[in-house]
């Protein structure tokens, strides 16, 4: 393990062996599995499934275990992306105002054309005027570029690396 210290948070960067990932694959295809079937899927003893977790929890490799959801059912009928340019100094204040509307789920700084891209969801066309007229048109934000999304072909969170 090494860490490196700079202006940003403690930054650990830890080398996963071969038991590491293969953990973290099995709890990715099912974060319910058990430590007992978890050492049974990995082939391992469950006090070193125990001490893996915690350890791969403490080091920051696993941040949490979420619940997947269907958007739809809970009322988000259209996910919009949102391409913005931001004043030169303020993104970062721009982003926390963005990032705290429920209906934005992802902001990310980004090279190219734009400063920000920013992913939502919203419930209906009204929804999106909405969004649109009062998020993307906030203090700070010079222009805006939005594309409704009109077919999600993947959509997933974040896997291993193929060797």
């Amino acid at each position: 393990m090494r860490i490196v210290e700079n202006e940003t948070p403690l930054v650990i960067d830890m080398a996963l062996d071969k038991t590491d990932m293969a953990i973290i694959d099995a709890l990715c295809k099912d974060a319910r599995l058990s430590q007992r079937q978890l050492a049974n899927v990995v082939g391992v003893a469950q006090g070193t499934i125990t001490n893996r977790i915690k350890r791969l929890e403490s080091e920051g490799v696993i941040t949490g275990y979420t619940l997947n959801l269907d958007p739809s059912s809970l009322g988000w009928e259209m996910t919009v992306m949102a391409g913005l340019c931001i004043e030169k100094g303020r993104i970062m204040d721009v982003q926390q105002k963005i990032s705290a509307d429920n209906r934005v789920f992802a902001v990310y700084d980004v090279t190219g054309d734009w400063d920000s891209m920013v992913l939502a969801r919203v419930k209906d066309r009204e929804d999106l005027d909405n969004l649109t007229k009062t998020v993307f048109t906030a203090d700070g934000i010079t222009r805006s570029y939005t594309h409704v999304v009109l077919n999600t072909v993947k959509e997933s969170g974040v896997v291993l690396p193929k060797e």
